[in-house]
């Protein structure tokens, strides 16, 4: 089992949870981004630099991921075709999604996507807050204790 970050938004205090999971679970965590990050010299951290562009890290991640692998995004759409592979998604702000969810996401992001093309303020998500951080640091434990 791997770690795969869709690293370009993943919040900074989600990526030093994930640098600390990864050292201590020894588990391979695997950052995505289409700039350069900086990561903690380890055996367990690495970082993938992918072109600049629209979902090239998720189609990297896609690509690259195995069943079972963990994948820590925001992104529907990545969440939706790294769950068709097979993989176990993990929002930064401590949801699971799952083939019993991320349809239904899947149709609300799309449906915003549609009223923002329109013209139409949906405004965004609420800022990333201590409770998100504790949140997603619970649900990691969890999941690596089971999974590790």
């Amino acid at each position: 089992m791997q770690i795969w970050v869709d690293a370009d938004a993943c919040p900074k205090p989600i990526k030093e949870l994930l640098f600390r999971a990864a050292e201590r679970r020894q588990v391979i965590l695997t950052l995505v981004a289409n700039k350069h990050l900086a990561i903690p010299s380890s055996a367990y951290v690495r970082f993938l630099l992918v072109a600049a562009g629209a979902d090239q890290a998720d189609q990297e991640i896609v690509r690259l991921l195995n069943v079972n692998d963990l994948v820590i995004t925001a992104d529907i759409p990545l969440a939706a075709e790294a769950i068709d592979k097979g993989a176990q998604v993990l929002d930064p702000r401590g949801e699971f999604f799952s083939a019993e969810n991320i349809r239904q996401r899947l149709s609300v992001r799309n449906f915003l996507d549609e009223l923002r093309m329109g013209g139409v303020e949906t405004g965004g998500p609420a800022a990333f807050s201590a409770g998100d951080k504790q949140a997603f640091a619970n649900q990691l434990d969890r999941y690596l204790t089971r999974h590790c």
